[in-house]
């Protein structure tokens, strides 16, 4: 919804004012009794993603196992639904979801905020996904508060592309579009955007929508443009880069609308596939 990425900081991370919007596209892990810990998968990137210690979902386990003093002994199985290296925070969903999963396995009786301070260990995203709904991110997006906002469904449409981009380079070109200052303005304030959830009108939130890292995601990506102007041609009442792209997410009225719009991208032929979905939803959850 919305991304302001401020200056690198002396650690490395960029100083972030971000509001998190959980939606309905999601993977699942399910956590079994085992003598070790373990990962295996199936679907969106089988094959590719590493199941190894480099793993999100495997770093969450030891992290948990480690503050709750028990051994890391599970089985988990991947059930990936969510494309990789495609700005929609998919791994830390799969960490996030691992912690819950591990935490019901083990009994550890750790509490949500117990889990996220936990899970900012892992990754800046994965506090959020414990939580869900829709945030404010701080710091490096690790510190979350929940926006207080009337209940409205919000009808997305997700335009996922060929391919993925690496956060990191996205943020490096960032960094150098910057120095050029070639870039676009930086965001600032959520406040307009948070005013516009508050408005539950679809069109006063599509004009609050923004972020900072589209512009890099397009130099590194050009053909991006051509997803955004397909979608607003569609219909759609915004469109952006999702995170560090190169998924593309747009605004729609209401589910028909949404419906329509993914028709039309899909007949476009400017993306892999469109996926209607709605938020905001709750965090990583026991089903």
């Amino acid at each position: 919804m919305h991304l302001g990425v401020g200056p690198a900081r002396p650690d490395g991370y960029h100083e972030l004012s971000t509001v998190y919007h959980a939606i309905t596209l999601h993977d699942e892990i399910t956590a079994r009794r085992g003598d070790t810990l373990t990962l295996t998968m199936e679907g969106v990137g089988a094959g590719e993603l590493a199941l190894d210690e480099s793993n999100l979902a495997i770093r969450a386990a030891r992290a948990l196992a480690r503050h709750a003093g028990v051994p890391a002994h599970a089985r988990l199985h991947l059930r990936k639904q969510i494309p990789l290296a495609a700005g929609l925070a998919g791994g830390s969903a799969d960490a996030a979801a691992a912690l819950v999963a591990c935490d019901a396995l083990w009994g550890t009786g750790m509490t949500r905020d117990d889990l996220a301070a936990i899970a900012a260990e892992i990754g800046s995203d994965v506090p959020f996904l414990v939580y869900g709904g829709t945030a404010l991110g701080t710091g490096r997006g690790e510190t979350v508060s929940p926006v207080l906002a009337r209940p409205t469904t919000w009808h997305w449409v997700v335009a996922v592309a060929d391919g993925g981009l690496a956060t990191p380079a996205v943020y490096a070109e960032l960094d150098r579009l910057r120095a050029l200052r070639a870039a676009p303005p930086a965001l600032g304030s959520t406040d307009d955007l948070l005013a516009a959830l508050r408005q539950r009108d679809p069109e006063v939130l599509a004009a609050a929508l923004g972020n900072d890292l589209q512009a890099a995601a397009l130099s590194l990506r050009p053909q991006l443009a051509d997803v955004l102007k397909a979608g607003k041609a569609a219909g759609a009442l915004a469109g952006l880069v999702s995170g560090s792209g190169p998924t593309c997410v747009f605004l729609a009225y209401d589910a028909s609308e949404a419906s329509q719009i993914a028709g039309a991208l899909e007949s476009a032929g400017v993306c892999r596939e469109a996926r209607t979905a709605t938020g905001p939803v709750a965090g990583a959850r026991v089903i």
